[in-house]
């Protein structure tokens, strides 16, 4: 079974003008599919048409990433569910078999990525902490939008695991729809998780010689909940470390993975992972 990679951004390649190559050498790599995550209204339209333009092979999500949240949050964070009544061709929604409403365009898969980040806030105090207010008050209504859809949700905590955990908790979200991608936490926090019913995903991070915890990790929550992911065209896994990421190396965090965290083949690391991501996104 080939990979999924449930978690690239691939604005950047559309905007390049590198998508076809990039799609192309994923497919060579044994990509079966991939997810590319909202951040910003910026970045929804585009990707609903890569959608539409490949189905089956590139899904969506739709999301206000926590560097994306300003004053304006609330305009934005307001345009996220039109997203699962869009119709691509005037068609009237019909119910799938996954009981989703799919309409002549596509539907993303999942509400993401959202949630708390305190590496990127502003040195000074007081704006940190505003800006901070204005990512927890997008991130509660997400959660809220969450909950009406009954979909997946790609969680991003970076500095505020713990304020991650409280806040989707007191938000009545089922917890086994709640992905915390790019996992960089702990046995500790991953037994937070599983024992919620939650999940994490897993960068080329895992391949990095000082990632020890994370690996110690990705053993605790088990391969069968393991996802993999890129983060394209971020945190690159070795052996291209120091060069622009893209979803075909996912494959060699899969090959690390098999062989150095849970000592099992390729093919059975790759048909759990997919499997895996399938059955969490409904693909």
């Amino acid at each position: 079974m080939g990979l999924i990679d449930t978690h690239t951004h691939l604005e950047s390649f559309a905007r390049k003008g590198s998508l076809a190559a990039v799609l192309a050498r994923a497919r060579d790599a044994g990509v079966d599919a991939m997810i590319t995550i909202g951040t910003s209204p910026d970045d929804w339209t585009l990707y609903h048409g890569m959608a539409a333009g490949h189905r089956g092979f590139i899904h969506y999500a739709v999301g206000l990433h926590p560097c994306s949240v300003d004053a304006a949050w609330e305009a934005a964070v307001a345009q996220i569910e039109a997203f699962w009544n869009r119709s691509g061709s005037g068609m009237q929604p019909q119910e799938t078999n996954t009981g989703r409403l799919e309409t002549g365009g596509v539907f993303p898969v999942a509400l993401g990525e959202c949630g708390l980040d305190r590496f990127h806030l502003p040195t000074e105090p007081a704006e940190a902490e505003k800006i901070f207010q204005w990512q927890r008050a997008a991130f509660v209504e997400q959660l809220a939008i969450t909950k009406r859809l009954a979909c997946p949700v790609v969680v991003h905590s970076r500095g505020a695991f713990r304020e991650c955990v409280d806040i989707i908790d007191a938000s009545g979200v089922d917890w086994r729809r709640v992905v915390f991608h790019c996992f960089t936490e702990g046995e500790a926090e991953m037994a937070e998780l599983t024992r919620r019913g939650g999940v994490g995903s897993f960068t080329g991070i895992l391949t990095y010689k000082n990632a020890d915890s994370i690996r110690a990790a990705a053993k605790t929550q088990g391969l069968g909940k393991f996802m993999v992911e890129t983060d394209a065209p971020y945190l690159t896994p070795m052996p291209h470390r120091g060069k622009p990421n893209e979803p075909a190396f996912v494959r060699h965090t899969a090959e690390f993975a098999a062989a150095e965290v849970f000592g099992v083949s390729y093919d059975e690391l790759s048909g759990c992972a997919s499997g895996n991501a399938r059955q969490f996104f409904s693909l």
